[in-house]
């Protein structure tokens, strides 16, 4: 194997960074569909929802669905940049992730079960694309 052949062959922590990334731009766009299905969902049928009296964040649930539809647009924006490998997306992913965690946490007394799944969901999201190292000028991981 000479030189230049081993220089333009990704190593393995290379080929693990670019999976995680598309790991994490998949999961950020299926968070985001199932966020603006939901968002919908809010919006259109408000009787598909639990409605709590005396919740501390109580808010309208067509509002709570109009919240959701947002995130999960800006949320499968994001990934598709994650998915061109654009410089801002990997950042932007994190902060969105985040969101969405924020805004499930939220509306928990809505959909208890399904808020947790998607809170989980997006911090698998938050991890695979946090664990990535982007490589320094000389090519080698920081």
């Amino acid at each position: 194997m000479t030189a230049t052949h081993a220089a333009r062959t990704p190593i393995a922590k290379e080929q693990w960074a670019t999976g995680l990334t598309a790991f994490g731009a998949v999961m950020l766009m299926l968070a985001g569909l199932l966020d603006i299905f939901r968002g919908i969902m809010a919006i259109a049928h408000d009787n598909v929802f639990v409605v709590t009296r005396s919740y501390v964040f109580r808010f309208d649930l067509t509002g709570w669905g109009w919240i959701h539809v947002i995130l999960g647009a800006v949320a499968v924006a994001v990934s598709v940049g994650l998915l061109k490998v654009a410089p801002w997306a990997r950042v932007a992913g994190v902060v969105v992730a985040a969101l969405i965690i924020i805004a499930n946490f939220l509306s928990l007394p809505y959909s208890p079960v399904w808020s947790i799944v998607v809170i989980a969901f997006s911090a698998f999201i938050i991890w695979a694309l946090c664990v990535v190292r982007e490589p320094d000028s000389s090519g080698a991981p920081r």
